[in-house]
């Protein structure tokens, strides 16, 4: 499946609010490749939005999708993915704007898909995985939350919460973004759990994740909070048997998952 995937197959999502400092480097670091990209911008109004438009007239493998407000990280990959999916591409992947996951690193996203994989996570805590300049409680927040979702989940990744991720495109679709609960960073764990639920082929890529150089972190209490009640309330309907797996027809998923909704 490799060797067959030509690169304009290949679509990356990313989401941004205030990453004017960081974009170009990024864009620059995703079209080298040869990947089309896909900003989803929600409104920033450090004039990341403007950038965008800019370098999409200058790059043909750039486009833009503008939303109206800032609304979250999961509404944002959501209206990003459904307007990937609707180019026809073989492989979406997706990543951060900040320059903490390294597109340099998007081959090896793409190759696990290509060889096979419905998901491939970009996995900062697995084996051959490394956090460059976190905070030791940025550090312990994360290995903490991971697996507290991998227990109340019963999902066996580390890195559930990475947003540096390759998906086969019709894996994708059946997971179905648009219908997700979660508006911060846990949306990156119910996309996981459907995945693992779907019963979908997940492989985790050893990646190098380095704190942002720019900007601010979009981290806060709320989003913590969601993650903790979300993740804790699909916990507790797993066990009582009221989180019902997606049915599949021929090893690929053929519904969506009740439980999560």
């Amino acid at each position: 499946m490799t060797n067959r995937i030509e690169l304009a197959q290949v679509i990356v999502v990313l989401p941004t609010y205030n990453e004017i400092g960081t974009l170009e480097a990024v864009v620059a670091g995703v079209t080298a490749h040869g990947y089309r990209l896909l900003i989803v911008d929600d409104a920033s109004p450090d004039g990341t939005g403007a950038l965008a438009d800019r370098l999409s007239r200058s790059q043909p493998l750039v486009s833009v999708l503008h939303r109206p407000a800032k609304e979250g990280l999961g509404p944002a990959y959501a209206a990003g993915f459904a307007a990937a999916l609707a180019t026809g591409p073989e492989i979406v992947c997706q990543m951060d704007a900040d320059l903490s996951h390294d597109p340099a690193q998007l081959p090896d996203l793409v190759a696990a898909v290509g060889a096979g994989a419905d998901l491939a996570i970009g996995s900062r805590l697995g084996p051959g995985g490394a956090i460059v300049d976190w905070p030791r409680w940025r550090r312990l927040l994360s290995r903490w939350g991971n697996r507290y979702a991998r227990f109340a989940l019963g999902i066996p990744h580390r890195d559930l919460t990475s947003g540096f991720r390759g998906f086969r495109s019709p894996a994708l679709a059946v997971l179905d973004p648009g219908s997700a609960r979660a508006n911060g960073y846990c949306f990156q764990i119910e996309m996981a759990w459907r995945a693992h639920a779907a019963g979908l082929d997940i492989i985790e890529v050893p990646i190098t994740f380095t704190e942002r150089r720019s900007g601010s972190s979009k981290l806060g209490g709320g989003i913590v909070a969601e993650a903790m009640w979300l993740v804790t309330r699909w916990g507790i309907a797993r066990r009582l048997g009221r989180a019902t797996p997606v049915r599949t027809q021929n090893g690929r998923p053929a519904t969506e998952e009740e439980g999560l909704k």
